[in-house]
């Protein structure tokens, strides 16, 4: 294990989820992602969690229910791993192709494991535990790790998921378990804006939320993260980063307190370069309720059918 406490503050997680890994192609934009944080960072140790490319898990449990019409839950989530598990491997491979070491893991050496009274209705880090010792071990000899999401393991050593958002789940509780210096969640998405973009030209991003006004959002019904993720950061005071992954987009950072913006003060991104400050309405204090419930639009996964209706996945 790192014997020291600024070998630690180096380590970031990242999340990507289904909504990034869209297509075969997608691997590659997010090796590239990857590949230029290690070059402008090469200090950092990353952890990647990564979901299953978008419409797999979907895809499983319907050739499940084919088989057998209410298939059985331990069967349902080993099916379902194998979509983690090809991602894991494809993401690494592509790095690879960059000449970039990453250590792609499974399920077990994550770490996360649900105790026996483990209940997904309750706060995760009071059921869930994280065992770093592999993840330090591969961090002291590889750049990256790359671990699956939505699952881990529950007394019996079986593959569990952990409800939908579980992706966001497992990178707070491995980012809490690894002492990280935050967690950064990339969606398709930037970040919380104060209203509607493209109905409003003057929408601004909020740089900045606190975990209550995050959770506010998730009340009013918007999934951009998963609402046991944002108590479980919470809880720890692990700093949130929600970004896309195009480095000329803003963010939107999540801290215990308003005042807490150096927590986060360091995360390498272009937009830092290109000046990017709150704007007055940049954040979700001095918003009105309502006005708050109408941003949810832009804070969830956009998809658009042939007939140009628009489809709200939760996030994964």
């Amino acid at each position: 294990m790192p014997g020291s406490l600024s070998w630690k503050e180096r380590i970031v997680v990242m999340k990507l989820g289904g909504s990034i890994l869209v297509c075969p192609k997608a691997y590659k934009r997010a090796a590239i992602f990857v590949r230029n944080r290690l070059r402008t960072h090469p200090d950092e140790k990353l952890v990647i969690v990564v979901s299953a490319q978008e419409g797999t898990t979907d895809k499983l449990e319907r050739a499940a229910k084919k088989i057998a019409s209410n298939p059985h839950t331990v069967a349902l989530d080993l099916l379902w791993s194998t979509g983690e598990i090809r991602s894991v491997a494809i993401l690494a491979l592509e790095l690879q192709a960059f000449d970039i070491q990453a250590a792609p893991l499974n399920i077990r050496q994550a770490g996360l494991r649900v105790s026996a009274d483990g209940n997904l209705d309750l706060n995760f880090r009071g059921t869930t535990r994280c065992n770093p010792g592999k993840l330090f071990s591969i961090l002291e000899k590889y750049p990256v790790a790359i671990v699956p999401g939505f699952f881990a393991t529950d007394s019996e050593d079986a593959i569990t998921s952990l409800g939908r958002g579980g992706s966001d789940l497992t990178a707070v509780l491995l980012a809490e378990g690894l002492q990280a210096c935050r967690c950064e969640l990339i969606k398709d998405v930037p970040g919380y804006f104060t209203s509607d973009p493209h109905k409003n030209s003057q929408a601004s991003p909020i740089s900045q939320l606190t975990f209550a006004e995050a959770l506010e959002f998730a009340d009013n019904g918007c999934d951009l993260i998963q609402r046991k993720a944002i108590e479980t950061a919470k809880s720890c005071a692990l700093p949130l980063v929600i970004r896309s992954l195009h480095e000329n987009e803003p963010m939107s950072r999540i801290t215990d307190t308003e005042g807490a913006e150096s927590a986060t003060n360091e995360i390498p991104s272009a937009v830092e370069a290109l000046g990017i400050h709150r704007p007055a309405n940049g954040t979700t204090k001095n918003l009105k309720r309502g006005e708050k419930r109408s941003m949810k639009w832009n804070l969830q996964p956009r998809r658009f059918t042939q007939d140009n209706h628009l489809n709200r996945k939760p996030a994964r």
